[in-house]
């Protein structure tokens, strides 16, 4: 998903605006952003289950043993399941863990529910210690930690399953008008609706210049021009303003339209110009009034990337030990379909041009580039690939390869040999090694044997859209985001999504 990064503004609620009605300011407030209710209601109920839960199995294993303890079960017995449930759940909403605005989307929840967690643990230490109450180290140790990781794992399904919600029929999300020039607005629309999951449902476009370029331009959500904004809010049910682009270049303009949102409950954001940027290369830096978004360099060198290709490798000599036996059973299989090379090289282009060969168990028979002429109108893709979904050079077990991965998983070795990397771009074929525009920057790092594109879809997108999202990477990189795409790449093999 192309990243808008955005910051609100947040104002103390005043009286409804000058000649707004109090009771249809009352109406339209009532209108906003119910789906967080009952989910927060939800989370409650497993944030207090799950802290019980991790009480119950600490005093089970640890404590009950303890000479004394039968003396002062009331006590344990409300501090385990009552005080401290409740003490967690008082540190979250302290820490915006309840706040809907970070409910399923982004990181923002979980890191809210750790920091949470720390100050829940530092508490109970200080308390123990202020009373000198003799508790177990790995009574408490065990409840705290136990108690982080299983909220942390029933946020996680509760989120998964709100997504699921989303996806499927479109509810449970925030209703958004988008304000600013049509290209502007068009653009945001297409980032905000690329991932469902994510909740953001725009339902109409106010644009702000350009409105007799605009008359009969086929839109995707109706366009509006010269109404009053709050008018506008209510006639659509919106729960969320975004103010795209130069639409808030104006001085004042932003500052007044933050004035009559006041009191309403509607979100008011900001999607600058600042598109397939992650949020942790973005800092706003307020001076004398004026916030700035500062955008971090990529990281591109240094520690962390030191790490990842120690990590890389490591991974891949374990791997390569472990899957011996599998690889041995494919290559048996190959030979079997098809006399011929078990191996499949080809040439691909590496990091900062630098071309090698690239390993994969062949999955075609051994006369694929003869017949490849004749197939070539049949292509189903644009850009340098070429892919077919029932490509009839492909042979059953080589079918059964693709749609599960396992042909990808030689590229081990040319992990191993520094050439290529766990995550990354993808590997392109050396046909020139000549790649102009933007397409070139993926070079700055190695390709992957996985990536953000596998994730995204692998065969079923387009080259733009590949192409975007190899960039996205390049310049969002981290470890934690390499980790990420792995897990994700786990559920994508699962489900062979793309895979032909």
């Amino acid at each position: 998903m192309r990243h808008v990064d955005s910051f609100e503004i947040q104002v103390p609620p005043p009286p409804p605006p000058n000649g707004v009605p109090r009771s249809a300011w009352a109406r339209a407030r009532r209108r906003v952003s119910r789906w967080h209710r009952p989910y927060i209601l939800i989370l409650l109920a497993l944030d207090y289950g799950a802290v019980s839960l991790a009480s119950y199995i600490a005093v089970t294993e640890f404590e009950n043993s303890r000479v004394g303890f039968q003396d002062r079960p009331t006590l344990f017995t409300l501090t385990a399941y009552l005080f401290l449930p409740l003490g967690w759940m008082f540190t979250l909403w302290a820490n915006g863990g309840y706040d809907r605005r970070f409910l399923g989307l982004g990181t923002d929840e979980f890191k809210r529910v750790v920091r949470a967690g720390l100050v829940v643990a530092a508490s109970v230490s200080f308390l123990a210690f202020a009373t000198k109450t003799d508790l177990s180290r790995m009574t408490v140790g065990s409840a705290l930690l136990g108690g982080l990781l299983i909220v942390l794992v029933v946020r996680y399904l509760a989120r998964q399953a709100l997504q699921l919600v989303r996806k499927r029929g479109g509810h449970a999300g925030h209703r958004m008008i988008l304000i600013g020039t049509l290209p502007e607005a068009l653009e945001v629309y297409t980032a905000v609706t690329r991932n469902p999951a994510a909740g953001l449902v725009p339902v109409g476009i106010h644009i702000t210049d350009g409105y007799a370029a605009a008359r009969g331009l086929e839109t995707p959500v109706p366009v509006y021009a010269g109404r009053d904004v709050l008018g506008l809010v209510r006639e659509l049910g919106a729960d969320t303003i975004a103010v795209c682009g130069s639409a808030s270049a104006e001085p004042g303009e932003l500052r007044r339209l933050a004035w009559q949102l006041e009191g309403s409950g509607v979100d008011l954001v900001v999607a600058p110009q600042l598109t397939d940027i992650a949020g942790p290369r973005v800092h706003i830096r307020p001076i004398e009034g004026l916030p700035l978004l500062h955008v971090e360099e990529p990281t591109l060198s240094g520690p962390a990337l030191l790490a990842k290709n120690i990590l890389d490798r490591l991974v891949a000599a374990i791997g390569l030990i472990v899957l011996l036996p599998v690889l041995l059973v494919v290559a048996i299989g190959i030979k079997i379909s098809d006399k011929g090379p078990v191996f499949f090289r080809q040439g691909r282009v590496g990091h900062e041009g630098r071309t090698f060969r690239v390993w994969k168990f062949r999955t075609m028979y051994v006369d694929a580039e003869d017949r490849l002429a004749a197939l070539v109108d049949q292509n189903e893709t644009d850009g340098m690939l070429f892919k077919i979904r029932e490509d009839p050079r492909v042979f059953p077990f080589g079918r059964f390869l693709r749609a599960s991965s396992i042909d990808e998983l030689p590229q081990l070795v040319n992990v191993l040999k520094g050439e290529m990397s766990l995550v990354g771009p993808r590997p392109l074929p050396a046909d020139d090694g000549d790649f102009l525009g933007d397409v070139r920057r993926r070079l700055l790092v190695r390709p992957g044997i996985t990536g953000l594109w596998q994730v995204s879809g692998r065969s079923d997108l387009s080259w733009d859209e590949a192409v975007r999202l190899d960039l996205y990477y390049v310049d969002n990189w981290s470890l934690a985001y390499d980790l990420s795409i792995l897990w994700r790449t786990i559920g994508v093999v699962v489900a062979r999504k793309g895979a032909y």
